[in-house]
């Protein structure tokens, strides 16, 4: 039930029989996106998010102009699951305003796939159970991904269910780069480099497809720089290296979490600080990164308005230096660069952070238009530039969207529209 304070529309929205529902879920919030059904007139409805979820839950629907349909609270029932209330409401409200007389899917980002799941697909009660075995490979993300799938299954049991997972876009990395210098016992127990934020390369790739046909067939580099962060080498719209690894911990530094650092610091922890194994997860996960070096966020717009702080300006300078450092790994990996991709809250809303990347990349022949680039164009290279450099919105759910379809048997798959 939604409480009653709150704003909400009385705009009448199109009917959306037999849409796909997209669910992004982190630990406490579900992004969403309703699209219509397939083929060429696919086009997304409404997106938004459901916040706070198991504290003050609340959720928010914009419609296909980013204009605002409902802001409300929900008025939690002890009696159920969060997810559940949560859940309930959500497909409450798309039913009272979008006359959803049938929801025909729901496709969910699923972060870990494991060694086995390499593709989208249909969820059983098999397969559920073994995406929560994949738990221990992502601890803090996996149970969050897959609460509303539990949800969805006890509220909704015929509905279909597609997962799509952010690590099987790098199944296409060469064994080499997935491997991990341990004993090969490691390796048969699924420990290795997976990646991740496959789904929003999975769209970088597609856009460039669609949209620039040259660097579809070239090398690029895809950065996406958000809370989380990381890097990607395409070659032929394909990953050939990224830098998260084994977990979502490795690579760049990113809001609260280290990115890449000498194991040996964690065994000082355990041996001399005596710090307990939850204590140093909580310590690498929520802890450290901008947050940790700066002492004040590990939001970069916060830490902008602080430029004078010296610890903040350290934060900023490391977050570029590693970005600069692992970007030539990647070209590296690639033989040479032809275009660089931003995408990712950072990454798409940054500047300062894109100016300064390229500054350090000018070497390779980076030059941007400063102009351009300050107002967010989505191409800010200037014409000498010997390498494109791009900026493109992230679209996770879009990529679910095409998965589900593609699972659920329609073939005539198109780009939905996107507003």
């Amino acid at each position: 039930m939604m409480q009653e304070h709150g704003k909400e529309t009385d705009l009448m929205l199109p009917t959306a029989t037999g849409a796909i529902l997209v669910l992004n879920a982190g630990s406490s919030s579900v992004k969403f996106a309703l699209f219509s059904e397939g083929g060429v007139h696919a086009s997304r409805l409404v997106s938004g998010e459901l916040e706070g979820i198991g504290e003050k839950p609340r959720l928010i629907a914009r419609g296909e102009k980013a204009e605002i349909l409902v802001d409300q609270e929900l008025t939690p029932d002890a009696r159920e699951n969060a997810h559940d209330t949560a859940i309930k409401a959500l497909i409450a409200w798309l039913e009272a305003h979008l006359g959803l007389e049938t929801l025909r899917a729901v496709g969910h980002r699923v972060v870990h796939g494991g060694p086995d799941f390499v593709s989208p697909v249909l969820i059983d009660d098999d397969v559920l159970a073994r995406l929560d075995k994949m738990t221990s490979f992502a601890p803090l993300h996996q149970p969050g991904c897959l609460a509303p799938i539990h949800a969805l299954q006890r509220i909704y049991p015929d509905l279909p269910q597609i997962a799509c997972f952010d690590t099987a876009f790098h199944r296409t990395m060469p064994a080499v780069a997935q491997n991990l210098p341990l004993p090969c016992s490691y390796a048969e127990k699924g420990i290795r480099r997976y990646g991740f934020h496959g789904l929003s390369y999975e769209h970088i790739a597609r856009y460039l497809g669609s949209k620039h046909h040259n660097l579809a067939r070239a090398r690029v580099l895809a950065a996406h720089i958000g809370n989380g962060a990381s890097l990607c080498a395409l070659r032929h719209g394909v990953s050939i290296d990224t830098t998260m690894g084994f977990s979502v911990l490795d690579g760049l530094v990113m809001g609260t979490r280290t990115g890449a650092i000498d194991p040996g610091v964690l065994l000082y922890m355990l041996r001399e600080e005596q710090l307990s194994p939850q204590e140093i997860e909580n310590l690498l996960y929520h802890k450290s990164g901008l947050l940790g070096v700066s002492g004040r966020a590990g939001d970069m717009r916060t830490l902008r308005e602080h430029p004078y702080d010296p610890a903040v300006r350290m934060a900023l300078d490391l977050a570029v230096y590693r970005f600069v450092q692992q970007a030539g790994a990647m070209i590296a990996a690639l033989q040479g660069l032809d275009g660089i991709v931003f995408t990712g809250g950072i990454g798409e809303h940054d500047a300062q952070f894109r100016r300064d990347v390229c500054a350090h990349l000018a070497w390779l022949g980076v030059t941007i238009d400063v102009a351009a680039n300050a107002v967010h164009r989505p191409l800010i290279s200037t014409p000498e530039s010997t390498v494109k450099v791009l900026v493109i919105p992230a679209d996770e759910e879009l990529s679910i969207h095409r998965h589900v379809l593609a699972c659920i048997g329609d073939d005539a798959v198109s780009e939905p529209v996107r507003n």
